[in-house]
């Protein structure tokens, strides 16, 4: 792209730091400009439209299986893109936020491939944004290494052993208020993934794999489509044959369950998959049904992916994804490993069982959060896979969902425990001030936890309360107490914001769709203001 072509010009509002002209640079901002100009307002027009869809769901409209795409779901065949260079075998994923630390430690992990994640792993500090895509950059030029300042070195190995690459960029929701393109802030997820593809995709096509990406957030095929479409005119501007990229989609969603093939068809050209999540879908299925009794929740840890709405969810996602050619990844183990040797026994055997359960079930790979993690996983897939890569030729037609089966939450539902709600509000009251503070993946109570865990927490105590099954009174006690606790244990902490982040989130009459803007507008306006 020629500096004289430069037309769209992103304006930076925020000062810049060590190395971020690297990243700012006039040609970069002017092809995330471009791809603004192109799709912001198709962007705005979709964001409506899930307001209008979770009013039509909140009335009564049934969800189902769109019958308009009927014809796309029963034509055996169509099939997704082969498999892209790096990505063939994907049976360990770990994901983590990128900086320059966990790029290190996830590339030289020994899994297949690493998620950077910009989405629920980052806490999109102006720093953490554009550090993040420094650390890519690094990493792909082989020169991220360095020695903190205790002495710790850290350095990749042999680049044959070096996980792929896979950037999750924030979600369609986000807005990036330190750029601004036509008297607006840029939408987040255009930010992230418009200066990694400018700065990178060629560079990863030279080593041998590409530009991948993992898409959060989806709801439906529309949303799936604009993808394809920034996909085809990012590869365009770039001279980049088109099909160069390839993306998986995590259906997080209770509305994208009822379109993982339509959202496969919209990005066929481009795609490598679907993923299967676990707090996220939950947490879209309370905000979706949240207000009716029948789709009561008890405690999260009691909701299991072996709970019968989850096992049709993860069961369809793997005969969805290997009738079309794709890869299914399974769901997120979040242990951190402890120095408790049978509490650390402890939590490999149940990362153990949950990982045979989805390579039994179809599933090509799976995610971890620890490199700990990895061996674990990778011995689970192994015994299934073998030498082979995947088992896409698994196609699992035993299976048949019904809308039904999705969403037969009631058999599973009740009150929450004491316990519970506890937990719920101590995790979300520590998520954000971890948030707050610019740290988006948090080891709580031996867990790494990101955004995901925060939202589900934070909806659940809303749904408790809005069904009269907790009162207010015990939830505003807890609050007090878990409030305290975080002081003496964070005394950084800013417990006022955290408080009235908390309140707002899950206290509300009406529920936030999500927390991250609102925390998001906290952080600004702190980093705003002088402090003593």
């Amino acid at each position: 792209m020629s500096t004289s072509a430069l037309t769209h010009r992103v304006r930076v509002l925020a000062p810049l730091g060590d190395r971020h002209d690297e990243i700012l640079t006039p040609g970069a901002l002017d092809f995330v400009g471009r791809l603004a100009a192109a799709f912001g307002e198709r962007r705005q027009d979709l964001m409506r439209e899930r307001r209008r869809q979770a009013l039509r769901l909140a009335s009564g409209s049934p969800l189902d299986f769109p019958m308009v795409t009927s014809a796309v779901r029963a034509d055996p065949t169509w099939r997704v893109a082969p498999p892209a260079p790096g990505l063939t075998d994907r049976r360990v994923e770990i994901t983590g936020p990128p900086d320059r630390r966990m790029t290190v430690n996830a590339l030289n992990s020994g899994a297949r491939v690493w998620m950077a994640d910009f989405e629920d792993a980052t806490a999109p500090t102006w720093n953490n944004v554009i550090g993040g895509k420094l650390s890519l950059l690094d990493a792909i030029e082989r020169r991220i290494d360095f020695t903190t300042a205790d002495g710790k070195e850290y350095r990749l190995a042999g680049s044959d052993r070096l996980a792929t690459i896979v950037v999750r960029p924030r979600g369609w929701h986000l807005d990036e208020e330190h750029l601004e393109f036509g008297g607006g802030p840029v939408p987040a997820t255009l930010v992230d993934f418009g200066l990694y593809f400018f700065h990178c995709a060629q560079r990863q096509i030279d080593a041998g794999h590409g530009p991948y990406f993992y898409l959060p957030k989806l709801e439906n095929r529309y949303e799936a489509r604009l993808w394809n479409d920034v996909f085809v005119t990012a590869q365009d501007l770039l001279g980049i044959p088109r099909g160069t990229i390839r993306a998986t989609v995590l259906i997080e969603t209770i509305t994208a369950a009822f379109e993982m093939e339509e959202i496969l068809y919209e990005l066929r050209a481009h795609s490598s998959g679907l993923n299967a999540g676990r707090w996220d879908y939950l947490f879209s299925l309370i905000k979706t049904f949240g207000h009716r009794t029948d789709f009561l929740l008890p405690d999260r840890v009691k909701v299991t992916m072996t709970a019968p709405f989850m096992r049709a969810y993860t069961e369809l996602l793997v005969r969805t994804c290997h009738r079309r050619g794709a890869h299914a990844i399974g769901g997120m183990a979040a242990q951190v490993p402890g120095k408790d040797p049978a509490a650390h026994e402890a939590a490999l055997a149940k990362v153990r069982l949950d990982k045979e359960r989805e390579a039994e079930d179809g599933f090509d790979g799976s995610w971890v959060a620890h490199p700990a993690l990895v061996p674990v996983c990778r011995e689970v897939f192994d015994e299934v896979l073998g030498e082979r890569a995947h088992q896409i030729d698994r196609t699992r037609d035993d299976v048949e969902v019904t809308a039904a089966d999705l969403l037969s939450v009631r058999r599973i539902g009740g009150p929450p425990t004491a316990e519970g709600v506890r937990t719920n509000i101590a995790v979300a009251l520590r998520y954000f001030a971890a948030w707050l503070r610019g740290q988006g993946a948090v080891a709580l109570y031996g867990l790494m936890e990101d955004a995901a865990t925060a939202e589900i927490a934070r909806v659940q105590i809303w749904q408790w309360l809005r069904h009269r099954v907790i009162d207010r009174e015990t939830v505003l006690r807890l609050l007090d107490e878990e409030l305290a606790a975080l002081g003496a244990e964070y005394p950084w902490a800013p417990l006022d914001e955290v408080r009235a982040l908390f309140e707002r989130n899950a206290l509300a009459g009406e529920l936030p769709l999500f927390f991250t803007p609102d925390a998001y507008a906290a952080h600004l306006v702190r980093r705003a203001e002088p402090r003593s």
